[in-house]
């Protein structure tokens, strides 16, 4: 059976994170050693500010829904996949697939391309 799937991550996820953000502490760095001895702690200090003053979960989440997303059984798996029909009068069955660690969203710029092609007015972030 498939089943219409939509992204929503509850909000008391995001205000968990959001407040582990704001109490993150770096810890000290004896002298810069960059990315030799794992993450390079100035990077990290970048990334957590980017995610706790910029990253809009919610705007990003909305332009991830504004495609057809679904979910079905295979054996004992779940599988969340993205259904786009495309315009015009002979659209192509097209299939994108990825693996492990990747994603769909490596595909949004894509999609709306190779569906409406220079008609897209999709937006994605």
């Amino acid at each position: 059976m498939i089943t219409p799937f939509r992204i929503a991550v509850d909000q008391t996820a995001l205000d968990d994170l959001a407040l582990r953000l704001r109490t993150f502490r770096q810890p000290p760095s004896p002298e810069d050693r960059g990315w030799e001895d794992g993450t390079d702690l100035d990077y990290l200090a970048e990334l957590i500010a980017y995610w706790r003053d910029s990253y809009d979960w919610r705007a990003h989440e909305a332009a991830l829904n504004r495609f057809g997303h679904f979910t079905t059984e295979i054996g004992d798996a779940r599988l969340h996949f993205l259904h786009e029909k495309g315009r015009g009068p002979t659209p192509l069955p097209l299939l994108l697939a990825h693996g492990w660690p990747d994603g769909f969203q490596r595909f949004v710029k894509l999609i709306p391309l190779l569906t409406h092609g220079s008609e897209s007015r999709l937006t994605v972030i």
